[in-house]
């Protein structure tokens, strides 16, 4: 298989550099033809070579912690879209071969694909089986003339086609799968922005929403006839005013030991002098004005740093890294420390590098941020970890994973 993929490689990339200019407007349309036609069979390719990476538990023997997260660090994939192309390798795998095939012949395409699984799936649960395989054949006939959306759409009556006889009585069968799908697809996305901003993306489910909309509206009125702001720079201003206002009720759960806070760094002299800007523990960037208005309304954590930002002295040491030491080593870290993990500073532990039991001390250059996963992996496993010459943690992986033992980084938390 290897060999034939490269084979293809090497034809796709002739084309890369062909003259397109050159070809015929008949061609031309031809081309573009046979280009999706090839990105949808090497689809169904990647969907096999997925599930049989996920069977075997390949992911989670590398220390993934799951086989999205693999397949986000190594295909430079979303989290989310990660997740999409399991749930359907295993959907075509455990009983859609019709809908597979349709795929690897380049009938259908990937996002039709997912919503012939999921009608599939309903009607073999209200129907039987026989009455699942005559709906892939409508839509997956339907597919070439109507997209992703109108085949969902046309999907919901499927059973007038297939099932008459109980078409009606299905109705509600169909609005509680859609109602499960709903919940499996919820998700938000945090995607930080080069200049410090911060993108929400996501699909939240119908309750959720109905939350999120109770909390912000009463917030989003214009705060009289002089406001200027858009209608959604007013839903933003609302969403910030209800983060204040959790965060105020002392309500939240603990966070790595401490209670919800936001810790910024900057230099305390500059701030009286109103010229310091300041850095949250995410690695945001504020402005000397952001800084001095969030102070007014919080303690001073001081930090002392050394002349390459590193924390230097943080409070006195102890068993347990908490309060100071732990907001130095978020400082430092910023999340999860193992490689190709994104999971934030207040989903991590503290590790001690050299463990307490066997003489190691709490200090910021014994200890690595780790979420739970890569926690309990790294005491179960043969990856090791140490600070690098500038402070920062390296994982050295076993040698059945790679025998040169590289050190390895994580590089989705650095700012710089």
């Amino acid at each position: 298989m290897v060999e034939e993929l490269a084979l293809a490689d090497d034809a796709v990339a002739a084309c890369v550099d062909a003259p397109a200019w050159a070809l015929p407007e008949d061609e031309l349309i031809a081309a573009l033809d046979a280009a999706h036609r090839l990105e949808q069979r090497l689809a169904a390719v990647t969907l096999t070579l997925i599930r049989e990476l996920d069977g075997r538990g390949t992911p989670r023997a590398q220390g993934a912690s799951s086989t999205a997260v693999w397949l986000r660090e190594r295909l430079r994939l979303t989290a989310p879209a990660a997740r999409r192309l399991i749930d359907l390798a295993t959907a075509l795998d455990t009983g859609n071969p019709g809908i597979r095939q349709a795929l690897a012949d380049g009938h259908i395409t990937l996002d039709q694909a997912r919503v012939i699984t999921d009608t599939a799936t309903t009607v073999q649960t209200t129907a039987g089986t026989q009455a699942a395989d005559k709906a892939i054949g409508v839509l997956v006939g339907w597919a070439a003339q109507f997209d992703p959306t109108h085949l969902r759409k046309l999907g919901t009556r499927i059973l007038d086609h297939v099932a008459p006889d109980i078409a009606d009585t299905a109705a509600q069968a169909a609005l509680d799968a859609e109602a499960r799908r709903a919940t499996r697809d919820r998700h938000l996305t945090l995607s930080e922005q080069t200049d410090g901003r911060l993108r929400l993306t996501g699909t939240l489910d119908a309750e959720t929403a109905g939350l999120l909309r109770a909390a912000i509206d009463p917030l989003t009125a214009p705060s009289g006839p002089d406001d200027s702001r858009s209608p959604g720079q007013r839903r933003h201003d609302a969403l910030a005013e209800v983060c204040r206002l959790t965060l105020r009720t002392g309500e939240l759960p603990d966070s790595g030991g401490d209670s919800a806070q936001i810790v910024i760094t900057t230099h305390y002299d500059e701030l009286a002098r109103q010229l310091s800007a300041g850095a949250l523990d995410t690695g945001l960037q504020l402005t000397p004005n952001t800084v001095r208005r969030l102070a007014c309304d919080a303690n001073i954590l001081p930090a002392v740093l050394g002349s390459t930002g590193q924390p230097l002295d943080v409070g006195r040491q102890r068993r347990l890294i908490t309060g100071p030491l732990r907001r130095a080593l978020v400082l430092r870290d910023r999340g999860c420390a193992f490689p190709g993990c994104d999971r934030p500073p207040r989903w991590c532990d503290a590790h001690h590098i050299h463990h307490w039991a066997d003489g190691g001390t709490t200090s910021l250059d014994n200890a690595v941020l780790l979420c739970g996963h890569h926690h309990r992996h790294l005491h179960h496993s043969d990856w090791t970890v140490h600070l690098g010459a500038d402070g920062h943690p390296e994982f050295t992986p076993p040698t059945w994973l790679d025998p040169e033992q590289l050190p390895r980084r994580n590089h989705y938390h650095r700012r710089t």
